[in-house]
């Protein structure tokens, strides 16, 4: 058996830097009860191009 205790308290975030980004992803700062995801698609297929991914900023 295992017990775990957790003891939320306050978040304090200064900067976040964000590098690149998925073609699904999700970011998440603190608590959350319910994440819902969802996606829409109404391209038909042979019109979708993937090509490389970009970066957001370039690399130092």
């Amino acid at each position: 058996m295992m017990n775990m205790s957790v003891v939320n308290k306050e978040v304090q975030i200064g900067n976040i830097e964000v590098i690149g980004v998925s073609s699904s992803s999700v970011f998440l700062i603190g608590d959350t009860e319910i994440i819902t995801l969802s996606s829409i698609f109404d391209t038909p297929p042979e019109s979708l191009v993937i090509g490389p991914l970009v970066p957001l900023a370039p690399e130092r």
